[in-house]
Parts: structure tokens; C-alpha cells; sequence
């Protein structure tokens, strides 16, 4: 069975750091939720030469209809994969504090807007199958 993993840039990155994640629901809800959603993170943004910062921000979260059933002839499987995508975005800069003369202070990271399930778009994200 194929599964679709999704990464935007940075985004990635606050699943990969460790995040400490907050939305206005219970987490029984978390559980049964089907669907995508604007969900808030906060990540540790580390940089070599400058001291760290905790940031919040927004990111798509959900989980998104997908199935794939055999077929008889090529290429034998019908599949119908959405995943959790960003529609919009916004771009936010921070300076990092107490960085090392020479090291550029400023980091840049998206902020989704907007998130529905859809089609994985190469252009906006990794798309990998495993």
C-alpha cells in the first residue's frame, strides 16, 4: 500500500524538532477528526551561531479521504490519494538573538492561511511514496 508523506520546507521542520501542539478541541476529537485543518505549533528554531527561539506558528494538520482498490487491467489499481495541503501561506521573519558577528540573524518561515485535503503539488511540497 502506497502512503503519502507530506513536507513544506520548513514545515517540516516542526514536525521533526518536536513541537509543542495546541488547538481548541479535545483530544478525543483529535482522534476521530477527518478532515484539514489550521492547527497552531510552536518549534525551537536552532542556527549555527545564534541562540535559539521558540516560535508559534501555524501548519496544516488533518488526515484526508484516501483508497486504492485493484483493477483488471493496467496499471491493476485505481488509487485516490488527498493528503493535508496548504492553499495559502504567508511568509513571517524573525531575528534570532544573540548571534555571532558575521551570522545573518533573520529567519524566514511559512505560516499556513489556509489548508484543505487535495492532490500533493511538487511544486509546494515533497511528495514521497513508499
Amino acid at each position: 500500500m502506497k502512503l503519502a508523506f507530506l513536507f513544506l520546507g520548513p514545515m517540516a521542520l516542526l514536525l521533526l524538532v518536536g513541537c509543542g501542539c495546541v488547538l481548541g478541541t479535545s483530544s478525543g476529537n483529535l482522534r476521530t477528526f477527518v478532515g484539514c485543518a489550521v492547527r497552531e505549533f510552536t518549534f525551537l528554531v536552532k542556527k549555527p551561531g545564534c541562540r535559539g527561539l521558540r516560535i508559534t506558528t501555524d501548519a496544516c494538520w488533518g488526515r484526508c479521504e484516501t483508497w486504492e482498490k485493484p483493477i483488471l487491467e493496467p496499471p491493476y489499481i485505481e488509487a485516490h490519494h488527498r493528503v493535508c495541503t496548504y492553499n495559502e501561506t504567508k511568509q513571517v521573519t524573525v531575528k534570532l538573538p544573540n548571534c555571532a558577528p558575521g551570522v545573518d540573524p533573520f529567519y524566514t518561515y511559512p505560516v499556513a492561511v489556509r489548508c484543505d485535503c487535495g492532490t500533493c503539488s511538487t511544486a509546494t511540497t515533497e511528495c514521497e511514496t513508499i
